[in-house]
């Protein structure tokens, strides 16, 4: 049988990156709680490897209340002091108040907007902007839909979301596919 052509990151440095890439990456993602979710954990990244976020992406999970934004929100001083002793997570006291900021913004948006989907789609147009990428050295670190949506995110009290962030987010939850060509979950992610 013969093995299916991926980006080559994905044989990178976690040996969950393969399923991530396959199953999630790229995929568009148009549920609130997986954008909360993605929207965490790119931001949890700033500074540091994919690879250290997705080997903790459980521990955020069970101390981030399975990414549920609503409970997030309600987080105490107490809640984020208790946190910040937890190993299972990225323990830095920003990267843990600007979760609990945003997830009062993400809910200020989702407010406005109905979703937050609804608001981050617009900035595609609601639909995924299909890259057509052959080699890793092509793909941007940002776009000037990313500059627009940190612009923005920023000024409506988001923390952790300067446009590469932005545009990692953008990537991993499919409002840009950045798959390469050869890759096989292309042109599932383009449909």
């Amino acid at each position: 049988m013969k093995e299916k052509t991926r980006c080559p990151w994905a044989y990178g440095a976690s040996p969950h990156y393969i399923i991530y890439h396959d199953k999630e990456w790229g995929r568009p993602v148009r549920d609130d709680r997986t954008q909360f979710e993605f929207l965490m954990l790119e931001s949890a990244q700033a500074g540091l490897s994919w690879a250290t976020v997705l080997n903790k992406r459980e521990g955020y999970r069970k101390a981030f209340a399975g990414f549920d934004p609503e409970k997030v929100a309600k987080f105490s001083a107490k809640k984020i002091e208790a946190l910040l002793k937890d190993p299972g997570i990225i323990r830095n006291r920003l990267k843990v108040n600007a979760a609990v900021n945003n997830a009062r913004r993400f809910l200020e948006v989702s407010r406005e907007f109905g979703t937050f989907s609804n608001y981050i789609w617009a900035f595609v147009g609601g639909k995924p902007k299909v890259n057509r990428w052959t080699g890793l050295g092509q793909l941007p670190a940002s776009s000037k839909e990313s500059d627009a949506l940190s612009a923005d995110l920023k000024k409506r009290g988001f923390k952790f979301v300067g446009s590469t962030i932005i545009y990692a987010h953008m990537q991993a939850t499919g409002l840009v596919n950045d798959h390469l060509v050869s890759c096989f979950r292309h042109k599932k992610c383009s449909r």
